[in-house]
């Protein structure tokens, strides 16, 4: 059997595949697939294992969306993915598919982080939690088990948003007004910050605009400090709901871009506003994770 695996971060308009050799992704065997010229995962894999001349003894996806019972389906894509089409496809003995937040969080301790906000030391084995940031929100659990990993899969973005000052209460209310509910996902995420800086400045600025402004430029800053305090805040909260003190991993485009930001914008501020709670929130160290193939790493590290 091959000691090869196949290994792929299946987004909404792209998929990045390679070859990994144990948790070694192999980087020069990386490529980049643009999904709306293939009819499915299907034939993607196909392509990538002809192109590569290799076959694998194990295929892992990470797929930017829900993911039940082993079954994912991407929401601007006709493409339904699960077990059997991937075991079909490849001939691989071993095969899984992952929400993308799994894959991350399979990742950790086998990629390096960036450390944002400082915690207190925790027993080996502690409870973490990655929340990714970027074109979506989202957030898995990660705990370690006699039987190996558990990175349970949510849909944390689509939970109501918290809304604690009179800044973010009115921004609740005019996204409740646009979509009919305010969720995470519409303030916290690429789209999010566009849509903060419209309702700041009464301008529409693509986010990709906006992030370099930060700390110059007074609409820009006052934007992002609503974003990241409510980032702090939803973190806090999901940090009281899973209990990580083995620490917390931000991902994604959106928290690498923020990241330089965070301390003098208030996230750690924010995150340990919980009242009597406030001092337990604080043993909980904040990272970000930079590492721009974690996602395939972590689709490695699941199939051992």
């Amino acid at each position: 059997m091959s000691s090869l695996s196949l290994v792929a971060d299946v987004g909404g308009t792209n998929t990045r595949m390679a070859l990994a050799d144990g948790l070694t992704v192999l980087h020069d065997s990386v490529r980049r697939f643009t999904n709306a010229e293939f009819a499915g995962i299907d034939m993607v894999i196909d392509r990538f294992l002809l192109d590569a001349g290799e076959a694998v003894g194990g295929a892992c996806l990470a797929v930017a969306g829900p993911v039940a019972n082993g079954v994912a389906t991407l929401t601007n894509l006709d493409w339904t993915i699960d077990a059997g089409l991937l075991r079909s496809v490849t001939g691989a003995a071993s095969v899984a598919v992952l929400n993308d937040l799994q894959a991350q969080g399979h990742a950790l301790g086998h990629i390096s982080l960036r450390s944002v906000v400082p915690g207190r030391p925790a027993a080996e084995g502690a409870a973490r939690l990655v929340v990714g940031v970027g074109t979506g929100f989202n957030a898995s659990p990660v705990h370690i088990t006699p039987n190996g990993r558990l990175v349970p899969p949510s849909e944390s973005g689509h939970i109501n948003l918290p809304a604690r000052t009179e800044a973010e209460q009115r921004l609740a209310r005019h996204l409740d007004g646009i979509h009919g509910i305010a969720t995470i996902e519409e303030a916290l995420s690429g789209r999010g910050l566009t849509a903060i800086h419209a309702f700041v400045t009464g301008t529409e600025r693509p986010t990709k605009e906006i992030i370099p402004l930060i700390g110059t430029d007074t609409e820009a800053t006052e934007s992002a400090r609503l974003f990241v305090g409510l980032l702090g805040s939803v973190v806090g909260n999901l940090g009281l709901v899973h209990l990580p003190f083995g620490g917390i991993a931000l991902c994604g485009g959106m928290a690498r871009a923020l990241a330089p930001h965070l301390e003098t914008l208030g996230f750690a501020e924010a995150m340990r506003d919980k009242g009597r709670f406030s001092d337990f929130v604080s043993a909980f160290p904040v990272s970000v994770i930079e590492d721009d193939y974690a996602a395939l790493t972590g689709c490695a590290a699941s199939l051992r």
